[in-house]
């Protein structure tokens, strides 16, 4: 009976010691590496050592909460498979090379609260499924080529905090849903092609309480807690 009390507890320590992520998360951060040039990062990752010693990847309960790389030499694009990183909590890419379009397996990661992708060459358009990521506080997209309206599902991220889509190539309607978010803090939208930024900014400055001042263009500013930067047209 000593003995097989000692085999548990032995048995139950190896797994303790020697737990891993899942094939299926470890995989998604394989193809991560392979497809963004991950031989020639500044700070790489070596495969063949537990995802643990991974630069930039934190680990919590054996699950991959948060990715973080910023200025890592990452280039290539983001694989479908990224949305198999279902617990995801951070994913912090900015200051890269990334191009291409944002997989619209995005959308799976619906326990994100960071996503974030400042400085890249990403292009294409922000996917509808964004509206997923309900847990989701910063949205950082600046500086990138992305095109297309921001999809109105915008709505739905009742938790945003920030809202970054600075210097892209952005057309259509700034959704009123998004202005009146009660959560957000930072939004930053200039440097796109907007066509209802005053508008927007009436309906945004209105629900915040701040006092709105139209003489002071590009930018409009909030209370000292807020960052608001809207672009206004030229001929005002």
């Amino acid at each position: 009976m000593k003995k097989l009390v000692l085999s548990i507890l032995f048995i139950a320590f190896c797994t303790t010691v020697f737990a891993q992520v899942s094939v299926q998360e470890k995989q998604a951060l394989i193809d991560f590496y392979n497809a963004t040039n991950g031989e020639n990062w500044n700070s790489t990752w070596e495969l063949n050592q537990p995802v643990s010693e991974w630069e930039g990847v934190t680990l919590e309960n054996n699950k991959v909460k948060g990715i973080t790389l910023l200025f890592n030499n990452v280039e290539g694009t983001i694989p479908s498979s990224i949305g198999n990183l279902s617990n995801l909590e951070t994913l912090e890419l900015s200051f890269n090379k990334i191009s291409g379009e944002l997989p619209t397996t995005i959308g799976n990661l619906t326990n994100l609260e960071v996503l974030a992708f400042n400085g890249n060459n990403l292009t294409g358009a922000i996917p509808a499924n964004i509206g997923n990521l309900t847990q989701l506080k910063q949205l950082h997209l600046s500086s990138n080529k992305i095109t297309g309206n921001i999809p109105a599902t915008v709505k739905n991220l009742k938790s945003l905090e920030v809202f970054n889509v600075f210097d892209n190539q952005l057309s259509g309607i700034l959704p009123t849903d998004l202005a009146q978010n009660n959560n957000l803090e930072e939004l930053m939208v200039a440097e796109n092609n907007f066509t209802n930024p005053e508008m927007f900014s009436i309906i945004l400055l209105s629900n915040s309480g701040a006092t709105l001042d139209l003489t002071k263009e590009p930018t409009i500013t909030s209370p000292a807690n807020s960052i608001i930067a809207i672009e206004t047209s030229d001929d005002e």
